[in-house]
């Protein structure tokens, strides 16, 4: 019996996991359908470009609801168990962006402190033939060739295990581009380490306007 309401456990399970380049699967509707409408509507209303903590942001509703459920240990007891790993004694980070800027998408890895990164898009539609687009790629400069490319449209979740070649990245884009993070690191001082460099680029940013 599950406490998850919102989640589609279904899909999650039932999405492959792909070890090349590196660890990661790609599952598609995996928020419960009937939840999808009040989501949409509950999203929180950020201004600022970029991504927010949870602790920054205004959670109400089924949107705040499907965060305790990407927050809690039995989501990730089940997401250790596609990557054979634990991940319910990792502290987890959550971040919550609205709107992308150009500079977003640079082809980076994750720093060695994460263990596991998890993405669930949130957009109705997405037009862009590739700018905003997610891609699992082979290398530190290119976008391609790739291996996966991920579609950023509602119920749409990607996850991977960092690695010193877990390559990934997307083409510019700038607007509105709904996207909810999940980062599971390594300890607890990490964890606050993070919450204050977010705190801090945020805090640059309404300064300096970018």
């Amino acid at each position: 019996m599950t406490g998850l309401s919102i989640l589609n456990l279904d899909a999650v399970r039932a999405a492959p996991v792909s070890r090349e380049p590196y660890s990661f699967f790609l599952g598609n509707d995996v928020l419960k359908p009937e939840a999808v409408d009040e989501i949409r509507q509950d999203f929180p209303a950020i201004a600022k470009p970029g991504y927010l903590t949870v602790d920054e942001v205004a959670l109400k509703g089924r949107f705040k609801a499907l965060i305790d459920e990407l927050e809690s240990d039995e989501f990730s007891r089940i997401m250790g168990e596609k990557f054979g790993i634990d991940l319910v004694s990792c502290p987890r980070l959550t971040t919550i962006m609205k709107k992308s800027q150009p500079k977003y998408g640079s082809i980076h890895t994750d720093g060695p402190s994460k263990v596991m990164t998890m993405l669930i898009y949130m957009n109705d539609a997405w037009d862009a033939p590739a700018a905003g687009r997610l891609r699992v790629l082979y290398d530190g400069k290119n976008y391609e060739p790739f291996a996966v490319e991920v579609p950023p449209t509602m119920g749409t979740m990607f996850a991977f295990l960092r690695a010193d070649n877990s390559w990934h990245g997307h083409e510019p884009f700038e607007g509105e581009r709904r996207v909810v993070q999940v980062a599971w690191v390594k300890d607890a001082n990490e964890l606050e380490r993070k919450k204050k460099r977010n705190r801090t680029a945020q805090f640059l940013k309404g300064i300096f306007g970018r």
